[in-house]
């Protein structure tokens, strides 16, 4: 591996970035129909208007084709819905077995009386959490997704509030939601891009429950259906995740699937057939299979740069990945990869070991393949008093600097 050489760079705002360039990683060019620099020759192609494959593990970017275009997400918002109740678990303040009742509106607007995919929960009966989760995910249940937002934040629009806020908090900032099953709404909108981010951390935040979305069939109310996720059936290692369909946005599909040590998540939108998109999600998670490797960057516990400190026993800290540091290259050619530690700072003394700092962004060329999370590698103590002091008056110093550049 080659050294890595560092520089710094004050931004605007207090952001710093460190630029970190000179690796130099076994890679092809990768197709520019996809946004990325490449030989045209060689183009992938997807008659998905909306694409993205991403390496789960890494979060590199192996292919995308209108990935930040707002979309309608269907019945995918449901990920977000899920993605809260998840959360509100983790948290205790529900439980598996609470209690919520089927109101009439959310059996008539998403129950049988809809005519849209449902649970089939009765009007007026109490179904268990662990129960309408299920109707949720394998069912794509409104039915289920109502109730659920009713029971937890009392209505669907106070649920609502939470799907957003929950969105903002994971950087989810392209996504809007109106309601909490995917139903149409020309405000409620997502990109292909987002619903791989929202994928790949239900997957990893979740692992105790991400396994529903692998279950391939649920009996509710004496009504058996089948799991709606075209790839699960098709022997490609495929566990998750969800479709979704409206006659505005076409069909959909978020799936992540598991080969060889290798999972990778696509999310497709826009088709015009329930078979166009089962055949372009696996097509697309096939030529990633096929076409790349993994290749490592840092190891695990290796210092990847420093961040600045304000106020600290030391003047910096260094950064270490959560384990080792890898991006998914294509194989066989060459091809030169920078990348970039980017926080905002100076951070604040004192930093807890394992504190979150900043992100490394692996570019190859201009794109950024994947984001990687930096934590502390140490802990650092709040410096002597005349230490603060001449931070402050560096930073006061670099204020004025600014200021005075502004005015030029």
């Amino acid at each position: 591996m080659s050294a890595l050489v560092g520089k710094c760079a004050w931004a605007q705002r207090g952001f710093v970035t460190l630029a970190v360039a000179g690796f130099v990683a076994s890679a092809a060019a990768a197709p520019s129909a996809i946004g990325l620099v490449g030989s045209k020759k060689d183009d992938f192609q997807t008659t998905a208007p909306h694409a993205i494959l991403v390496d789960f593990d890494s979060g590199t970017v192996l292919f995308e084709k209108g990935a930040d275009v707002p979309t309608p997400p269907s019945s995918m918002a449901k990920l977000m819905t899920v993605e809260v109740v998840f959360n509100e678990l983790k948290r205790g303040r529900i439980k598996l077995d609470d209690e919520y009742l089927v109101s009439e509106d959310a059996w008539r607007r998403g129950g049988a009386p809809s005519h849209t995919s449902s649970m089939f929960a009765p009007i007026h009966s109490r179904v268990r959490v662990e129960d309408l989760l299920r109707g949720a995910i394998i069912m794509s249940g409104n039915d289920a997704c109502i109730t659920l937002a009713e029971g937890i934040a009392g209505n669907e629009p106070a649920f609502v509030g939470m799907m957003n806020n929950r969105a903002r908090e994971l950087r989810l900032t392209k996504s809007y939601f109106t309601n909490s099953t995917g139903l149409p709404d020309p405000a409620q909108k997502m990109t292909v891009r987002e619903l791989a981010r929202l994928a790949r951390h239900i997957i990893r935040t979740y692992p105790n429950f991400y396994g529903i979305y692998g279950e391939h069939e649920f009996t509710w109310n004496k009504i058996r259906q089948q799991n709606r996720n075209p790839l699960l059936t098709l022997n490609i290692g495929a566990d998750g995740l969800k479709t979704g369909y409206t006659q505005d946005g076409g069909y959909g599909l978020v799936g992540s699937a598991m080969q060889n040590g290798m999972r990778l998540i696509v999310v497709v939108n826009g088709l015009r057939t329930a078979k166009e998109r089962a055949d372009e999600a696996k097509k697309i998670l096939e030529f990633g299979y096929r076409g790349f490797e993994s290749k490592p960057l840092f190891a695990a516990s290796q210092v990847v740069g420093y961040a600045k400190l304000f106020g600290g026993a030391s003047g910096s800290v260094a950064l270490v990945g959560e384990g080792p540091i890898s991006v998914l290259m294509p194989k066989n050619a060459t091809e030169r990869v920078s990348a970039k530690i980017v926080y905002s700072g100076p951070v604040p003394a004192p930093v807890r070991q394992g504190q979150p700092i900043g992100n490394l962004n692996v570019y190859r060329g201009e794109r950024v393949v994947a984001e990687v999370p930096l934590f502390a590698a140490e802990g650092v103590g709040r410096g002597s008093l005349p230490q603060r002091a001449f931070d402050a008056a560096s930073e006061l110093v670099i204020g004025l600097f600014r200021t005075g550049s502004k005015k030029i």
